[in-house]
């Protein structure tokens, strides 16, 4: 077919062809030529071309080989148009014209990404599935400036980049394309500033594909009916020292369907039995590894490649919300896992996404870690802050998710975390604080919770950085809360050893006090320490199989009888005889056994007894909660204290050596009768079932306290001591 010379400028028209142009809209679409108007586009692999503007079918004329066809018009047509290919072979295709819209990205949204401080930037970036000067289609967003050009490819153009172009708006590549609907797969075709072309995964995305497939997928508007009112308004009004009791969850692991294939369950089967479980064992709050997408599930989700979409392993982002919505309904919170600290190199994610270290730091000093060989976002970027912190909002506003706990903060701190001398960069002042880090913690926790009163931000932070939990003006990082990991080790540590020797390890028990109300704790006994060949925390405990269940129910005896809130991973509830793994579901089999169904009835049994009395939870940061009876019977390896609410008092008592020991004086604060409201060494729970059925206080003081009572403590057992509450 002969050839009509092109009205474009060559320079450009080889611009656009070649895929170098940074704004294709310049040459292709609907244009001004002389007194009259000209519509060109193109298609490398189209042989044909036509116009159709209502019924009219006009031919547009081939002004270049590789696919560039255009059209002389009188006027502009008032209704729009659309484009028809013609393939060698006969195919067809009817489209929309990309290059006749104007941008779907205002001044503003540049001018606020820009500066960092876009609070919603899912609503201008990725891609959204929108109605566009009357069209329906998809605005492609996103932001690469150092790119030398982008295009977006995906199932409606053959994955195709030389189709669909798009245009450079300050550092922003953007381009709308009409008819393409929700569920289309996508990338962005990225050259970057090395040459090379690499096909990425949108940093923004919604929705992805199932890994190990990597494409975006094209979310569906969101629509999904919430019922979860109430519990948001509720929400904004909890008090800072509530109840919190956190079930920690690994969603393909908990529990899966051996009757297909052993796979894990969907959203909506978790929103089930899940929620049932979790609502019988008396939970709070479920708090869930993170959900965001990532490529590898033996990370367990902590290396995210899709920071804004929940993962496909499990459904859709709706699903999603039916599963939090589910939650919400039965009285449970929300807590994800959150990971701004580092992303994987994976090549189709944010690694070099531009051709440049553009979320990451240049230099490997500042921008490789050393322990995960994962990649470190640069907090000094104004754009990448803005990103992690809209994505902080996102989950809370989009999901309704009531709390983020924050992992490896202390990594985000230090500068020279996990790296020997001359393998970091010191800060402007010499030091080895991140200050950048650190005032990007500040400024997205005074984002979030500035925006969400009552939502929780948790920090899994394990050194003695002192005012995780305290307000940014007051020189605090301003999390809600944060893990105590002393607490932990110094728990663990004595809990594993013989009672025999425990005499000798009394101090850390008691060492912890000194510190305990210096922030808002969690006490967690987490994923982290029952992986990496450590064990299930039943192995862990000495002696024969009776002294070990004993153990562990002391173990979970003493956490809660402890201030500080309480964290509980999968499985342990079951007293699980292996470590945890990702591949597998955890052994529900056990609960068959009564020594393991005791220890789940153990816990449920603490968590209502909690839920019943506010003295083992009103005060849990505040000395005013607490009280010594007894800290220093190290021999005997014994300890007592109050626990003080409002208007409750409990009193706990831990005898942590297999000898039972009668006539054991307690001190209480007034006369009468008193009762013992749990014990660990219960028959239901699988103990010997040397409890106090009657305990009476007489007026000998004892322990600092004006009255007393005689007990029998009972071996390797925690208990609880309490005067029965009116129903008022």
């Amino acid at each position: 077919m002969a050839l009509a010379r092109s009205t474009v400028d060559p320079d450009e028209l080889e611009a656009v062809l070649a895929g170098r142009h940074a704004d294709p809209h310049r040459v292709l679409g609907l244009h001004r030529a002389g007194s009259g108007w000209v519509i060109r586009a193109r298609h490398p692999l189209a042989e044909r071309a036509s116009v159709v503007v209502g019924g009219a079918i006009l031919p547009m004329t081939p002004t270049h080989p590789d696919g560039l066809f255009e059209l002389e018009i009188g006027e502009p047509p008032t209704s729009g148009y659309r484009l028809e290919w013609r393939f060698r072979g006969g195919d067809r295709q009817s489209v929309g014209d990309p290059y006749r819209f104007a941008p779907t990205l205002g001044e503003l949204d540049r001018h606020l990404i820009g500066e960092g401080t876009h609070q919603r930037l899912w609503d201008v970036l990725g891609a959204r599935a929108i109605e566009h000067e009357g069209v329906p289609g998809v605005a492609f967003a996103v932001w690469a400036p150092n790119a030398r050009s982008v295009r977006v490819v995906g199932d409606w153009n053959g994955w195709d980049g030389r189709v669909h172009p798009m245009r450079n708006l300050g550092g922003i590549w953007e381009l709308f394309v009409p008819l393409v609907q929700a569920g289309a797969r996508y990338k962005f075709e990225v050259v970057g500033a090395d040459g090379r072309l690499v096909l990425k995964a949108d940093p923004m995305a919604r929705q992805s594909e199932v890994p190990p497939s990597s494409a975006s997928v094209v979310a569906a508007p969101n629509t999904f009916a919430w019922t979860d009112g109430a519990w948001i308004r509720a929400r904004a009004t909890e008090p800072l020292d509530g109840r919190l009791s956190i079930y920690e969850v690994h969603l393909a692991s908990w529990r899966r369907n051996p009757l297909e294939d052993n796979r894990s369950l969907t959203y909506r089967e978790l929103a089930d039995e899940l929620v049932d479980y979790v609502a019988e064992l008396g939970f709070t709050h479920v708090e869930l590894l993170p959900v965001a997408e990532h490529p590898f599930g033996g990370s367990w989700g902590y290396q995210v490649s899709g920071y804004y979409a929940p993962t496909s392993r499990f459904g859709t982002p709706d699903d999603f919300r039916y599963l939090v919505d589910a939650l919400h309904d039965r009285g449970i919170g929300v807590i994800v896992d959150w990971v701004p600290a580092h992303f994987p190199r994976d090549d189709f994610a944010l690694a070099r996404f531009d051709g440049t270290a553009l979320y990451e730091h240049a230099d490997p000093r500042q921008g490789a870690h050393p322990d995960w060989g994962t990649l470190v976002f640069n907090f000094g970027r104004n754009e990448v802050r803005n990103f992690l912190i809209a994505n902080a909002l996102y989950w809370v506003e989009e999901f309704h998710i009531d709390g983020l706990r924050v992992d490896a903060v202390a990594s985000m701190l230090y500068l020279d975390y996990s790296r020997g001398p001359g393998e970091w960069v010191p800060n402007r002042f010499g030091g080895r604080e991140n200050l950048e880090a650190i005032d990007f913690l500040r400024d997205m926790n005074r984002t979030v919770l500035g925006a969400h009163p009552g939502v929780l931000t948790i920090a899994e932070e394990s050194t003695a950085w002192g005012g995780v939990s305290r307000p940014p003006e007051t020189g605090g990082l301003g999390f809600t809360h944060k893990w105590n990991m002393g607490w932990m080790h110094d728990t663990l540590e004595y809990f594993t050893k013989d009672p025999l020797y425990r005499s000798y390890e009394h101090d850390k028990l008691t060492f912890g006090f000194i510190y305990v109300w210096h922030e808002n704790f969690i006490s967690p006994l987490s994923h982290d320490e029952v992986v990496h060949g450590k064990g299930a925390l039943l192995s862990k405990m000495p002696g024969d199989d009776w002294q070990r269940f004993a153990n562990l129910r002391s173990l979970y005896g003493w956490m809660w009888a402890h201030p500080g809130k309480q964290l509980l991973f999968m499985g342990a509830e079951l007293a699980q005889l292996q470590e945890w793994s990702e591949s597998r579901s955890l052994d529900w089999h056990l609960l068959e056994r009564p020594a393991h169904k005791g220890v789940q009835t153990l816990v449920a049994a603490l968590n209502a007894l909690q839920a019943e009395r506010p003295a083992l939870y009103q005060r849990d940061f505040s000395p005013e909660g607490f009280r010594w009876l007894d800290a220093s019977d190290r021999a005997a390896s014994i300890l007592a204290f109050n626990r003080i609410g409002d208007d409750d008092t409990v009193v706990c008592v831990a005898n942590l050596t297999p000898v039972p020991r009668e006539g054991y004086r307690i001190g209480l604060p007034d006369a009468g009768d008193w009762r013992e409201l749990l014990c660990t060494d219960d028959v239901r729970f699988g103990g010997s079932g040397t409890t106090n059925p009657v305990v009476l206080a007489e007026e000998t003081p004892w322990q600092g306290q004006p009255c007393s009572a005689m007990i029998t403590l009972p071996p390797l057992g925690v208990c609880f001591i309490g005067k029965a509450r009116s129903a008022g």
